[in-house]
């Protein structure tokens, strides 16, 4: 329903991926009136504006959706291009409320709902999901100023393919999976250095054979075994570990051509420094520093001193009605993957009061403040 420019629906969810999508889904099954904003112009475009070459590390067997099995060769290895596309056929296929191109800049408290306003749109629910996870603010060193000028400097978040560097070297700073991924990508066309603190690496690499006989055990216990319903698992999450290299290591890069130096420390006469005292020269920096969430457009006593979502399985108690979905650990090590998903908005929309529809007033029909057809959810 929309009165006076305001759509009044039960539930606003913040976020049209992965995790927006399956929450949609639940709701869509116990027939809530909801919309999905999201900042894309197509659904999947989170995935499609990575780096050409990425592919997922879990075969497409399981990285399905509720309702919806991904398409084709069970134990290939699906693209980011495929992905998005596979999301798009989930919203299509199940109807569901996305409103494309749409960038929340607010959630705030009012009257006991909720306001959502992305804009001039504004919207008012009894309950909003935030589905918008972890990839949000990409996040450099702030010395990165500090490089010469000439310096082309790109965090992975834009980075497509080598066709985008100029000629001459290359530094890499950031030793995760999305480092050494992307090392592999430009060291074909580009000399290449990557700089950072080699972590540990998967016991065995993403093949079909493992995707038959590992995989499984490995799904298992990042859904059941390290949960915050386990020692093992509280113990994890109170110190989340580096994720291990797990496609691409560092001896490949190696036997690639790419120096390998010690983490990038700070900038001297315009040129990246590493902790062992190296300058890199390098016409071009890839950041892939990872991201830092931002939450900072919600307006709610949900956060921490560090701005951290307050919450227990994506449940925040001091703001009755709001919901996370998609963080990482949320409740479990898989619960920020497209296997690990579902579970969760299960859980949160099991966790969701009735809605009740608010009857119009005469005072609300000649546009006074409270509003018509309002859900809430007290």
């Amino acid at each position: 329903m929309i009165t006076n420019g305001t759509e009044f629906v039960d539930t606003v969810i913040v976020g049209g991926g992965q995790a927006g999508l399956v929450m949609g889904h639940e709701l869509a099954r116990q027939r809530r009136d909801f919309v999905i904003l999201d900042a894309g112009r197509r659904v999947g475009d989170a995935w499609r504006e990575r780096w050409d070459s990425l592919e997922l590390f879990t075969a497409a067997r399981f990285n399905g959706l509720p309702g919806m099995p991904f398409p084709g060769d069970p134990f290939r290895f699906p693209t980011k291009d495929e992905v998005a596309d596979f999301l798009e056929e989930y919203a299509r296929a199940f109807d569901l409320p996305v409103r494309s191109d749409v960038r929340v800049d607010g959630v705030r408290g009012e009257s006991g709902r909720f306001v959502t306003t992305a804009g001039g749109l504004r919207w008012e629910s009894a309950n909003v999901v935030v589905a918008t996870g972890g990839c949000q603010a990409p996040q450099v060193p702030a010395f990165a100023d500090q490089l010469d000028e000439q310096v082309v400097q790109l965090h992975s978040s834009e980075y497509r393919n080598p066709s985008q560097l100029p000629e001459g070297p290359v530094l890499i700073v950031g030793m995760g999976n999305s480092g050494a991924e992307i090392a592999r990508d430009v060291a074909a066309t580009h000399p290449t250095t990557i700089a950072g603190t080699p972590g540990a690496q998967a016991p065995v690499r993403p093949t079909r054979t493992t995707a038959r006989l590992v995989f499984p055990l490995l799904r298992f216990a990042g859904l059941h075994v390290v949960t915050l319903g386990t020692p093992v698992g509280r113990a994890v999450s109170a110190k989340l570990p580096t994720a291990p290299l797990v496609r691409t290591r560092i001896s490949d890069l190696v036997g690639l051509g790419v120096d390998v130096v010690p983490r990038i420390t700070g900038v001297s006469g315009g040129r990246a420094i590493s902790a062992d005292g190296t300058a890199c020269t390098a016409s071009s920096v890839i950041w892939c520093t990872g991201y830092r969430d931002e939450f900072d457009w919600i307006d709610l006593p949900a956060f921490d001193e560090h701005g951290e979502p307050i919450h227990r399985r994506g449940v925040v108690a001091a703001a009755p009605g709001l919901y996370f979905l998609g963080l990482e650990f949320l409740y479990a090590l898989a619960s920020a993957t497209l296997p690990g998903i579902a579970r969760d908005a299960r859980h949160l929309a099991k966790r969701m009061p009735p809605p009740v529809a608010v009857a119009l007033t005469e005072e609300t029909a000649t546009g006074a403040r409270e509003p018509a057809g309002v859900f809430r959810g007290e």
